[in-house]
């Protein structure tokens, strides 16, 4: 898929126009969102996965100690003051806690309704079996591993192809062979961050997932 060989590219791109932006950068939260787009496109997704372990009960929100705990976990480099002015931007009803999904969703890098149903489109063309989840069952018959080289060459296994294909949008802390929608929407935020122009982006998606 051509896509994933461009990603790399993109990264890179991403990596160093975050580096430069984050110089003359002083809002908080848009400082944090830059730190994460430094790793690149799954940067986001990961930070979700480390906030995710730590939500040991399950309630989807993060008080202020565990947000510092997770920064820190995932090596995100902010001083104490800077994190906590971005967690009391989230924190909007003054409760002490912030809901986790609320925090992700304005973390992530805007996308114009245009790339997000572009996104969506690839997606629902991936889940075959429509159940919001994209597995090695679904990839049969959609994604081609004959052509990878490592398939080729006999050293993976048709299933081997599609688990790192699959690896590829997952938080590199969590690899789990399931994708989700909002792992996949994660995925490309990230990657759009890099685009400038939405028919670049739309056409780079078409391209790649014959949509």
């Amino acid at each position: 898929m051509r896509m994933m060989a461009g990603t790399a590219r993109h990264d890179r791109e991403m990596a160093t126009n975050a580096q430069r932006r984050l110089s003359e950068c002083t809002d908080p939260v848009e400082r944090l969102r830059l730190q994460c787009l430094l790793r690149g496109s799954s940067g986001i997704k990961g930070l979700s996965r480390t906030f995710k372990i730590m939500d040991d009960d399950n309630n989807r929100a993060l008080d202020l100690k565990e947000f510092l705990k997770g920064l820190n976990d995932y090596g995100i480099p902010i001083d104490k003051q800077e994190a906590t002015a971005v967690f009391q931007h989230f924190d909007r009803d003054g409760s002490g806690a912030i809901d986790f999904d609320e925090f992700l969703i304005a973390l992530r890098p805007q996308m114009s309704k245009a790339r997000k149903e572009v996104v969506m489109q690839a997606f629902r063309k991936l889940d075959k079996t429509g159940d919001g989840v994209i597995t090695i069952e679904d990839l049969r018959g959609v994604y081609n591993a004959k052509y990878h080289p490592k398939y080729q060459n006999g050293e993976w296994s048709e299933d081997q192809v599609f688990r790192t294909f699959l690896d590829s949008f997952d938080c590199p802390y969590d690899k789990d062979g399931k994708v989700t929608q909002e792992e996949f929407l994660n995925y490309y935020a990230g990657v759009s961050a890099s685009i400038d122009t939405d028919v670049y982006f739309i056409v780079m998606m078409r391209n790649a997932w014959k949509l």
